[in-house]
């Protein structure tokens, strides 16, 4: 599991033929076999729908961050955020927290996320922005955190079904309050193919930018990967909300 996390944390490296070439790789394996059909399509589907057997909601939804170019979305975060309107539209999850921080490029992932949120139409009260998170084991952390601070009583991940499956274990095992996961279902978003908003990104920029690169050696970013840099004061376990 280690190695898979650490080859799709590269797929956000800001080198475009770095990130296409493990892009690539990683979805070779992921259509290899049925096994692999498991996580990627059978699960999300199995979980959104026990959800609506079950008349089940959520306070607020987790929405890890993406690098931006400055000039449109990315495809992964655009289906992240697109589900995140199908989640709102079907009542179940009421609220959003869009995290990270400026970490590749000057542009603040949660800033722009919330922008290109309101655009698509969830509703900006509903929007919350967590901008301290610099990997996507932070994104959670940090994500629960400020879900406390808010008032927020359930929680639920919602992103791609990779990144769901390799964060499983540490919301299962991190959090007194479980953190369960709705990942994307893909066929869903299809009745919002014509979406594609244009945002203004002139104020988005962090000011005293560093590069993550820049500020971590290789071995500092990969520690932070595997949530090395999260500031645990000793619990390893997080209260419940």
């Amino acid at each position: 599991m280690p190695a898979f996390y650490v080859l799709y944390s590269c797929i956000i490296m800001p080198d475009q033929k770095t990130k296409w070439t493990v892009f690539t790789f990683l979805l070779a394996v992921i259509t290899m076999g049925s096994a692999c059909n498991y996580p990627i399509r059978k699960r999300p589907q199995k979980l959104l729908t026990k959800t609506i057997e079950q008349s089940i909601s959520y306070d607020v939804g987790i929405i890890p961050g993406y690098p931006f170019n400055g000039q449109q979305w990315d495809t992964l975060v655009r289906s992240r955020l697109l589900w995140a309107k199908f989640l709102y539209e079907k009542g179940i999850v009421r609220n959003f927290i869009v995290s990270g921080g400026a970490v590749h490029t000057p542009y603040v992932e949660a800033e722009y996320m919330k922008r290109y949120a309101t655009a698509i139409g969830i509703p900006a009260d509903h929007v919350f922005t967590e901008t301290q998170a610099q990997h996507s084991v932070e994104n959670i952390f940090y994500s629960y955190e400020l879900a406390r601070t808010l008032g927020f009583k359930s929680i639920v991940l919602c992103t791609d079904p990779l990144q769901s499956i390799l964060t499983k274990r540490f919301t299962f095992r991190r959090f007194e309050t479980d953190i369960h996961h709705l990942p994307i279902i893909y066929d869903s978003l299809k009745v919002y193919k014509d979406i594609n908003p244009v945002i203004d990104t002139g104020d988005l920029q962090s000011e005293t930018f560093i590069p993550l690169k820049s500020r971590k050696s290789r071995w500092q970013s990969f520690r932070g990967t595997l949530g090395g840099g999260i500031p645990w004061n000793g619990k390893k376990i997080r209260p419940a909300l």
